[in-house]
C-alpha cells in the first residue's frame, strides 16, 4: 500500500475536523509519516508535534508519558478541534525549557497529532483515525541519534526508551490503533496489523 492508499482510508465530513494520531517510539518514523499524509491529503492538513509538549523540567513526572504536557495538549488542542472549534497552543522550547511562540490550528480538515505518548488511554476517544509505526530498537537508536546528536545517547538510552517500553507494555497502544505500520522506510507502507 502507498501513502495514498493510507489516506483513502479515512472517512471524513465535509466541515468537520477530523484527527489522526501518529504514535510510536521515538525514532519510529512518526514525522516522516506524518509529512507524507500531509502531502498526500488533496486538502491538506496540519501537523501538531507532541514534541511542542514537552513538558516543563518543573512539571515532569515518573508516570507514563510524564516527560510530556499530555494535558495541555488535550486542553489547547484535542478538546477544542474535538468541538470544531480553532486551537491555539505555545510550543515547547528544547532550548530554554520555557513555552515559546503560539500557533494556530484552524478548525475543519485533517489535524495530524504525531509523537510519543499521543495514544495514552486518556487521549484516544479525540482520535477519529490511529495509526502506530512500528520499528525495530536498534533502528529507532540509530535514528534518534543522528537527529539528536551523540550527546544525547544517554537520554535515549536511559531514559525516553526506557520509559517508551514501560507505556507499550502497560497501555498496549497498537491494540487502540487502527492500523500499525512498519517505519523502516521505502516508498510503500507495510501494514503490519489492522483493525476491521
Amino acid at each position: 500500500m502507498d501513502i495514498n492508499g493510507l489516506t483513502a482510508l479515512f472517512s471524513k465530513k465535509e466541515q468537520h475536523t477530523y484527527l489522526v494520531a501518529i504514535d510510536g517510539g521515538g525514532g519510529a518514523g512518526k514525522s516522516t509519516l506524518a509529512r507524507a499524509l500531509q502531502q498526500s491529503l488533496s486538502s491538506g492538513a496540519v501537523i501538531v508535534h507532541a514534541d511542542d509538549f514537552y513538558a516543563l523540567s518543573s512539571r515532569r513526572s515518573s508516570e507514563i508519558g510524564g516527560g510530556w504536557d499530555l494535558k495541555r495538549l488535550e486542553e489547547q488542542v484535542l478538546k477544542p478541534l474535538s468541538q470544531n472549534k480553532p486551537a491555539r497552543y505555545e510550543r515547547y522550547d528544547w532550548e530554554t525549557d520555557q513555552l515559546a511562540e503560539a500557533h494556530d490550528v484552524p478548525a475543519g480538515g485533517f489535524v495530524i497529532v504525531e509523537g510519543c505518548y499521543t495514544m495514552v488511554r486518556p487521549l484516544l476517544p479525540y482520535y477519529h483515525f490511529k495509526i502506530w509505526v512500528e520499528s525495530p530498537e536498534e533502528l529507532r537508536l540509530e535514528r534518534g541519534i543522528e537527529r539528536d546528536g551523540e550527546e544525547k545517547r544517554h537520554l535515549w538510552e536511559e531514559l525516553w526508551m526506557p520509559a517508551e517500553k514501560v507505556y507499550m507494555r502497560e497501555q498496549n497502544p497498537t491494540d487502540s490503533a487502527d492500523i500499525v505500520v512498519s517505519g523502516t522506510g521505502g516508498d510503500d507502507l507495510t501494514i503490519l496489523s489492522a483493525r476491521n
